[in-house]
């Protein structure tokens, strides 16, 4: 068998790896602390393992900083903030009960859940699990009921594809939508790697970093170019019909090469550089910040149905 799932706990943090044999490829999950993608780890030429997930070293830090840095964890049922926690869908108002230290609504009510393993196969040609949150309509801002299934599956080539499916189990229509939240590092400092996505356009901020209805034209990263010192805490719009990746990262040190693939469910990428400048945030997005106000990419669900939403990630080394 090519491929294989390994259960471990480390730095008291409970982790499912799947696992490439050919290439000692191993993603790590964290399916009780919101499905969180904790690790990437390939084969760099000189043999050693890199992992290009910037993580939380263990289960203290996790629970001190998760709430503040979201490191690697399942955005739904919306990502980025709602201002004040406020908004209106069918007619009614409807305020979150869990804010923010700004006073907003952020990264939806799943990053702290804990995800059922519902299904772990591995054979010659991936290794994949299946975890599963049921959602009981708990927090006041968001009371509807619905299922949330994440699917990681490693493939070859170093190749991550995660399937998200959401399922209405209310009564009636509900808002949503969906997002993730890893941090990628390819050693080295931020400033000295390349970035390249396709926009169609960058979303306008007010000071809130909330979405203010307009649309303006980016292009800087059209072609990959050095990030240099460039600060980003945005929403871009990405091109229709493009064909991937939507996004690249690359460290020439390193080698260090990330393709960002998603389909087109996920037309908005969130592009965020920490102060510390090892790392980035690339948010695959099917909904701009605020969705459930502006509409821009709101999903509205029937009763009983589901939306799919996927996204591959592929690491190289050259």
């Amino acid at each position: 068998m090519n491929f294989s799932i390994r259960h471990a706990k480390e730095n008291d943090l409970d982790l499912v790896n799947l696992i490439d044999e050919n290439n000692g490829t191993t993603i790590s999950l964290l399916p009780n602390d919101g499905a969180t993608l904790h690790a990437f780890i390939i084969r760099q030429k000189d043999g050693t393992g890199f992992n290009v997930i910037d993580n939380y070293r263990d289960a203290a830090e996790l629970k001190k900083e998760m709430t503040r840095t979201f490191k690697g964890p399942k955005l739904s049922p919306f990502p980025c903030r709602i201002p004040d926690g406020r908004y209106s869908f069918e007619g009614k108002e409807y305020r979150f009960g869990h804010l923010f230290a700004d006073g907003t609504a952020i990264h939806g009510l799943l990053y702290d859940k804990p995800f059922s393993v519902l299904e772990e196969k591995a054979d010659e040609g991936s290794a994949t699990v299946s975890m599963q949150y049921s959602y009981e309509a708990d927090d006041p801002g968001y009371p509807f009921r619905y299922t949330c299934l994440v699917k990681y599956s490693l493939l070859p080539g170093n190749v991550l594809e995660v399937t998200t499916t959401v399922t209405n189990d209310d009564r009636g229509v509900i808002p949503m939508a969906d997002g993730w939240h890893p941090y990628w590092r390819l050693g080295g400092r931020a400033d000295d790697w390349q970035l390249q996505f396709h926009s169609a356009a960058i979303v306008d901020f007010d000071d809130r970093l909330v979405p203010t209805g307009g649309l303006s034209q980016y292009g800087v990263f059209e072609t990959a170019r050095p990030l240099g010192d460039t600060f980003l805490d945005n929403c871009f719009t990405l091109k229709p019909g493009l064909v991937p990746p939507a996004c690249e990262l690359y460290n020439p040190a390193s080698g260090l090469r990330v393709s960002f693939l998603p389909d087109a469910s996920y037309p908005y990428l969130q592009i965020y550089t920490p102060k510390t400048r090892d790392s980035i945030a690339v948010e695959n997005l099917s909904g701009a910040p605020d969705c459930f106000n502006n509409k821009m990419g709101l999903v509205v669900l029937q009763p009983g149905h589901s939306q799919i939403f996927t996204v591959s990630y592929k690491v190289s080394v050259e």
